[in-house]
Formats: structure tokens, sequence, C-alpha cells
């Protein structure tokens, strides 16, 4: 059994624990505010860029000379996984979700007889994947150093990706992210970057647009696609963001109580123990003076 010093230094360890993830709590809620208005404002831009490309894109439904970034090279053999994940931990299951869902789809792939390679946006998501997938990825990107996330941090991973597959290094690239849903909240996500793939809502919403476009529709693809790719990593940065500070938030508020509760237990067996002592102690005293 722990002496009563040993209980005490343990406590006192346990107070300043709980003293960090309070602290760690209240900057993570300070700083979500800003991050979840900045995720919700890129939505609906985002969006509407989608809804636009779809409606652009059905009228190249079935045809040669479709954008091979909307129809794709024709091949189906080599996949890029785009897996953004947080610079930090301390936030839970946040940075393991994503790197999961990515590591379930990769390997998926792989069975299916796929060349799969990776590229991580963010320190976590390279550290986990690393072990299980060293040999795949091809380049990890961090932007640990950066204070407030930008477009132009988005673009420069687009133009990356644009470079790869101009160079016919992949033939799809999907992308991986928690989006924001609440604070308790983050749902792990997979978009398909390239080729441009809509969901359903894009879809059905594009056959209610009926507008004439100057310049003609040609010309709006060649200039929006490569932008769309920029545009939706910033959103998936943007919403990660915000995943991450309400992750860390909920996660620093479990750790509080969680010590909380630990404090009061470790509390009550060091009074039980000492009242135990000073128990002992006062019946050798009563012993011995009996003994007299």
């Amino acid at each position: 059994m722990a002496s009563l010093k040993d209980l005490k230094n343990r406590i006192a360890s346990v107070k300043s624990t709980q003293k960090i993830t309070k602290a760690m709590q209240m900057v993570a809620a300070a700083k979500l505010r800003r991050a979840q208005e900045a995720a919700e404002a890129a939505r609906p831009y985002a969006e509407r860029m989608g809804r636009v490309l779809a409606a652009l894109g059905s009228a190249y439904a079935g045809r040669a000379d479709a954008p091979q970034l909307l129809a794709g090279n024709g091949r189906d053999q080599v996949h890029l996984l785009v897996v953004a994940t947080g610079e930090r931990g301390l936030a839970g299951g946040f940075n393991s979700s994503i790197a999961r869902m990515a590591r379930d789809t990769a390997q998926r792939l792989i069975a299916e007889g796929k060349t799969v390679k990776i590229l991580t946006v963010g320190r976590k998501g390279n550290d986990i994947l690393k072990r299980t997938f060293a040999d795949k990825i091809v380049e990890s990107i961090s932007f640990r150093d950066v204070r407030q996330l930008g477009y132009t941090h988005a673009a420069a991973v687009g133009e990356k990706l644009l470079a790869m597959y101009a160079a016919g290094e992949f033939d799809v690239a999907t992308l991986f992210f928690a989006r924001f849903r609440s604070v308790i909240a983050q749902v792990p996500t997979a978009q398909q970057l390239i080729p441009a793939k809509f969901d359903d809502a894009s879809a059905a919403a594009s056959l209610d647009l009926n507008y004439d476009y100057e310049p003609d529709e040609e010309a709006i693809l060649a200039d929006l696609l490569p932008r769309n790719i920029s545009v939706q990593l910033f959103r998936a940065l943007l919403e990660n963001n915000a995943s991450f500070f309400g992750a860390q938030m909920s996660a620093m508020d479990s750790a509080t109580r969680n010590a909380g509760d630990m404090i009061k237990r470790l509390t009550l067996v060091y009074n039980r123990q000492r009242q135990a002592q000073i128990t002992k102690e006062l019946i050798e005293i009563i012993s011995g003076a009996e003994a007299l």
C-alpha cells in the first residue's frame, strides 16, 4: 500500500494536471468560435461552386472532349489519398478517426489490386499512417508554424495535386477530413477531388439551373475546375480546424472531470489511511500506558 507521502504527492500531481487540462479547455473554447465561424462562412461558396460545376459538367456527360479534371483520364489504377488532419494531439479521436477512414480505404483499394499513394496534410496524420503505410506516403505537408490558415496555403497544396495529375502520377484523388457538426460531433468525410465528383444535392440542384454563360462553358470549366480543388481543400482545412478545437475542448473537459474524480478517490484513500495510522498510534499509546 502506498504511504501517506506518496498519496499526497500523487494528489498534488493530479491537481497540477487538472489545472493544465482546464486551461487547455478554455483556450480551445476561445479559439473554437472563430474557427467555427470561418468554417461556416466557407460552406456556401464551396457548395455554390459545386452546383455551378455540376450544371456545367452535365453538358459534357459522355462526351470525348470533356475536361480530364471532370471526366478523368480513363484509368482507375493509381489512387492518391490526401489525408488532412491536425498538427497536434490531445483532441480525443479527432485525428485517429480521419486516419482510420483513410487506412480502411487504402486497404480496400489494395485488396482490389489498385496502387495507393498517400499525401498527408498535418503532422498527426503522417505520424499515424506511417506505422502501416510508410512506403505509400509520397509527401507530408505541415502547417505547424502557420498561425492563421489562409487560401494561399490550400492553393499551394492544390497546385501540387494538379502538377502530380498532369505528370500522370495518379488517376484518382480523394480528400479525407472531418466535417464540423458540433462541439461533440465531427464527421470523418471522404470527398473525391480528381476527377470532380459532386454529391447528390449539388447534382439535383444543378438540374434547376438554366443559365446562359459568357464566356462559353469550356472556358469557364477551364478556370473553375482547377480553382475548385483549392476551394475544396481550403474548406476542408477550415472544417478540420473547427473540428480540432471542438474535439480538444470536449477531450479536455472530460480529462478535467476525470482528474477531479481521481482527486476525490485519492483524497478518500489518503484520509482513511491517515485515520487508520492515527488509530494505530493511539492503540499503541494506550497499550503502553496500561502495561505500566
